[in-house]
């Protein structure tokens, strides 16, 4: 088995189930957890999921990633639309990263519009809820080497 997948959720995720149902729905952060754990074992990879209200130990944990994980899957949060250190961790670090969001960040405000993780991103999915979490492990299965 690879070296685990991190998966690493920006701030105010953890309040999921409770904030914003009409936009975010009513799945919790665990729910959600639980989900990807479950898939990653049909896809034999380890996942390390992990969630924090702060930019730099979100930076910490991707640092971490290029040393031990062999991908990162990320929700940054709101840090998409305004972290570049988000940017430049991911850049530095030389893993496969595939950005996630529950909502289609391009249906809702302009300045959620742009992402400053997209341009390090293999990819984004955006806007499909909870199984975007799951269509994001898929995705990154197929971008670790062999």
């Amino acid at each position: 088995m690879p070296a685990p997948v991190f998966v690493l959720n920006g701030p105010n995720l953890n309040l999921l189930g409770t904030r914003e149902p009409g936009v975010y729905g009513t799945t919790t952060l665990a729910m959600i957890e639980n989900d990807c754990v479950a898939h990653a074992g049909k896809l034999k990879l380890a996942i390390d999921f992990r969630q924090t209200n702060h930019e730099g130990e979100l930076v910490d944990w991707i640092q971490e990633a290029s040393r031990v994980a062999s991908g990162i899957v990320i929700n940054p949060g709101a840090y998409t639309h305004t972290s570049v250190a988000l940017h430049d961790a991911l850049k530095a670090g030389g893993k496969p990263v595939v950005e996630v969001h529950l909502s289609n960040i391009f249906a809702r405000e302009p300045f959620r519009h742009h992402s400053y993780v997209s341009p390090v991103a293999a990819g984004i999915i955006s806007g499909f809820g909870p199984h975007g979490y799951l269509l994001a492990l898929e995705a990154i299965h197929r971008l670790i080497p062999e």
